[in-house]
């Protein structure tokens, strides 16, 4: 992201980007400050946007052949194209040849890297991948926002501002900015002013309805679910992210019996370092057969619902039951 900051301020662009990643925040902040670089937002004759699949690469290549109108660039932006999953001779070998007139930036969610345009960007242009950001990186982002407001926060409660909220960076700008206007006229951020205007996830309450599965405790682990289903959320969602807690916990499981280290776990299975750390108590707490039983059990419950065996509801009810055993 440096080398695209330096080209944006000395206005020295490749011809070609690929823009991906799983940080569509971050990917799309770049994707407009890179784009109206290019050329403003408000020269239209000068910009083409293609979106998923409605175009033919001839097409793409003929726009950009044609010669910018009163203005130094053409700008072409591909959007969620699929481009990199797939056959695309034509464009792959047109970045060899593109005019210097012309900028293309791709901004896909997958690609694949074997693929020969991707081969093509990466050698004729720059490729920059948005990955999901660690808790400090995201804790020095929030709280230049947090200070600019005239706010102070703990390291604490930043710590726990994330955690109730998640990592995804649309939504953290979302809830800081609610916390921000909440607080006007104030100077300390504190819990209770957080609990009272973020939204806790929904992956924290299916965490803490499994905590207290783990732990035996009953009546808080059915409390927690009618709380879920009286908020609106459905029984088949909630079941769904039982799921899939589930089976991070039996390969978190599974890996420490091997004697992985913890701190590798977020790059071996796709989970943020924040959920590693926040899981392992209930790693610990259970065996790896605990865990298959249970991830097991939802995926029945799962068919026995989708069958029409069993009401979704009182289904995941049984469930919760037979795993307190």
């Amino acid at each position: 992201m440096k080398a695209l900051r330096e080209e944006i301020k000395n206005q020295s662009f490749q011809r070609v980007y690929l823009l991906h990643g799983e940080e569509h925040y971050l990917r799309n902040y770049y994707r407009d400050l890179l784009c109206n670089a290019v050329v403003p937002a408000e020269d239209t004759m000068n910009r083409t946007v293609y979106e998923e699949n409605r175009f033919t690469e001839g097409e793409a290549v003929d726009q950009a052949e044609t010669v910018p109108f009163f203005a130094e660039r053409r700008l072409l932006v591909f959007m969620r194209t699929g481009l990199f999953k797939k056959p695309s001779e034509l464009l792959a070998d047109y970045l060899k040849e593109i005019p210097d007139y012309a900028v293309l930036v791709f901004v896909e969610d997958e690609i694949d890297k074997r693929s020969k345009l991707y081969k093509a960007v990466q050698k004729n242009g720059r490729v920059i991948e948005f990955g999901i950001q660690d808790e400090k990186a995201l804790s020095t982002w929030i709280l230049k926002m947090i200070t600019a407001a005239g706010l102070k926060i703990t390291s604490a409660d930043m710590h726990y501002f994330i955690s109730r909220v998640g990592t995804d960076m649309y939504t953290l700008r979302l809830e800081a900015d609610k916390l921000v206007q909440y607080l006007a006229g104030r100077e300390i951020v504190t819990r209770e002013d957080i609990e009272a205007v973020t939204t806790d996830r929904t992956e924290n309450r299916i965490f803490d309805m499994i905590a207290a599965v783990t732990a035996g405790n009953r009546s808080l682990a059915l409390r927690l679910y009618n709380d879920l289903i009286e908020q609106k959320e459905t029984p088949v969602g909630i079941l769904a992210l039982m799921e899939r807690q589930y089976h991070q916990l039996l390969l978190m499981r599974e890996m420490l019996d091997e004697g992985v280290s913890s701190q590798t776990f977020a790059g071996k299975i796709g989970m943020h370092p924040y959920a590693v750390k926040k899981n392992l108590g209930i790693v610990r707490a259970g065996s790896a057969e605990k865990f298959r039983q249970a991830f097991r059990l939802c995926v029945q419950t799962e068919e026995d619902i989708k069958s029409g065996r069993v009401n979704d509801r009182i289904g995941i009810e049984l469930a919760i039951v037979q795993l307190l055993k």
